[in-house]
């Protein structure tokens, strides 16, 4: 390390010291985004849950600040990721759909892994500004930004260290043939199983069910990897973006998980009908497979705790979009995975975009519920202040006086925007309490927007478009002044 480079360290600790409490010769803080996958806003107990359990992520809420209005910053996958990263919205971001780049049913095998649209070269990340300010970084989990050989490589966009999978159609699979690390193929000891298969009740027995179960779930190997990474940069500051698959379909769970609810309900077998892969068990595979994330979550926050380093570090917990709709399986209904919001993933009703968040770090953040509307794309510039790093132009804010336990400085954000190309064309607008939305936009381009006072109508079922038209005028404004033309032409499907 230069003398410079020892400088600077010296003056975060300063700065750390005023900021957040810490000793003046207090290191910089670790930082761990953990980003579930379709973990919808009523999963945890701690958001309401009544039937799955999640004590450790409960502990985390009870301890740590959680926020009852944060909102992911898309409502699917691969956009949501790459806002997250890069700081800009749906109207400003590179990637803004599930953009394949494979496609027909033979696109989830091996041969075919093709990924999904990929960053372009130039896009800044978190990663990146973490990076040059002396972070170790790794992303370990789901990428589905490009492929290793694409100008979407994790490694080409800050990233010291990548593990899990490159291509998220892959991960519709928790027994694959193979992962990924650092551009090469990592092989795990499973058979190819093609998970999109439909069967009839003369074929389900339990051979059929066990055929779609491996020998090394992808959980416990990703999981494996981002603790050897947490322990190898104990003693310098480091950034994990812990992009976990679960709980995302297939419902799919090591049979060991599957015993804490294994008759429990009552359920019969899903064969498949529905895609992804017949399951004996769906309600008890799908609850086991929440609570797989939530004893990971707790491995992982124990072992900081057993290095000695759990006060120095941060860590976030949310969730890429809302839960699934009723596909593959899953029960939304039964276990009541996103009330009391309306609609599911790839909506943007509340129940597509606003997602569980919470933020820990012992000692530093004191326990409390925050209602401020906040988006995925703001962890950009909070996760650059609290590291010291050098922040972008991008459209979010710092929330780190919040962390704090104190106000915004300003008012916060005047709006938060989101747009969708996909289930139809959609745009959303958040206005304090107001939140405007419009569907069916690639019908229409100029589809009536609805209009919901969410303070005291969170499941958006009274419209008041009719009664507020300068509220719903206002919304329009900042959907036009909000969406910037994007390389792919279908997404501009508002411009029509």
């Amino acid at each position: 390390m230069s003398v410079f480079s020892k400088i600077l360290l010296i003056l975060f600790g300063f700065i750390y010291s005023q900021t957040f409490g810490q000793s003046p010769v207090s290191k910089r803080p670790n930082i761990i985004v953990i980003f579930a996958d379709d973990l919808g806003y009523g999963e945890l107990g701690c958001y309401g849950q009544q039937i799955i359990k999640t004590p450790h992520i409960d502990k985390m809420a009870r301890e740590g600040l959680k926020f009852t209005d944060f909102y992911s910053s898309s409502a699917l996958c691969a956009p949501a990721r790459c806002q997250l990263l890069t700081g800009l919205h749906s109207g400003h971001a590179p990637v803004r759909a599930n953009f394949e780049m494979a496609g027909g049913p033979d696109s989830f095998t091996d041969l075919n892994e093709k990924g999904q649209m990929p960053l372009p070269p130039g896009t800044v990340t978190i990663a990146e500004r973490l990076k040059e300010s002396g972070y170790a970084t790794a992303c370990v989990g789901k990428w589905g930004l490009g492929m290793a050989d694409t100008p979407g490589n994790p490694n080409d966009h800050g990233f010291d260290y990548f593990f899990g999978y490159l291509d998220q159609k892959q991960a519709h699979n928790y027994y694959p043939t193979h992962l990924w690390e650092n551009g090469k193929r990592y092989n795990l000891n499973n058979p190819f199983i093609r998970v999109h298969t439909k069967v009839n009740l003369l074929q389900a027995g339990d051979s059929l069910f066990n055929s779609f179960v491996g020998n090394e779930y992808s959980i416990d190997v990703m999981a494996d990897k981002a603790e050897d990474f947490i322990r190898a940069n104990k003693s310098e500051p480091f950034f994990l973006y812990y992009a976990i698959t679960l709980p995302h379909l297939a419902l799919q769970v090591p049979p060991h998980a599957l015993k804490e609810y294994e008759g429990k309900f009552e359920e019969k077998p899903y064969l498949g009908d529905r895609n992804y892969c017949p399951v004996k068990y769906p309600r008890a595979t799908y609850a086991a497979m929440v609570s797989y994330l939530d004893r990971k979550t707790g491995e992982l926050l124990q072992l900081l705790k057993d290095l000695g380093i759990d006060s120095n570090t941060l860590v976030i917990f949310t969730s890429d979009n809302g839960s699934a709709f009723p596909v593959g399986g899953t029960d939304p209904e039964f276990f009541k995975v996103n009330l009391p919001l309306r609609a599911f993933k790839g909506d943007l009703y509340e129940g597509g975009i606003r997602v569980p968040f919470i933020a820990y770090w012992p000692g530093n953040i004191k326990p409390g519920i925050d209602h401020t509307p906040l988006a995925g794309y703001d962890l950009f510039s909070t996760l650059s202040e609290v590291a010291g790093a050098r922040n972008s132009s991008n459209d979010g804010i710092s929330f780190v006086p919040l962390l704090k336990g104190r106000k915004l400085s300003g008012k916060g954000h005047d709006f938060l925007y989101f747009e969708l190309y996909e289930y139809g064309g959609q745009q959303a607008v958040r206005m304090g309490k107001w939140k405007a939305i419009r569907r069916d936009m690639l019908k229409n381009a100029d589809a009536k927007w609805e209009l919901y006072d969410l303070s005291r109508d969170i499941s958006e079922k009274n419209n008041l478009a009719m009664k507020y038209p300068m509220i719903v005028r206002k919304a329009q404004e900042i959907a036009e002044s909000q969406h910037s033309h994007a390389a792919i032409d279908q997404w501009n499907f508002m411009e029509r």
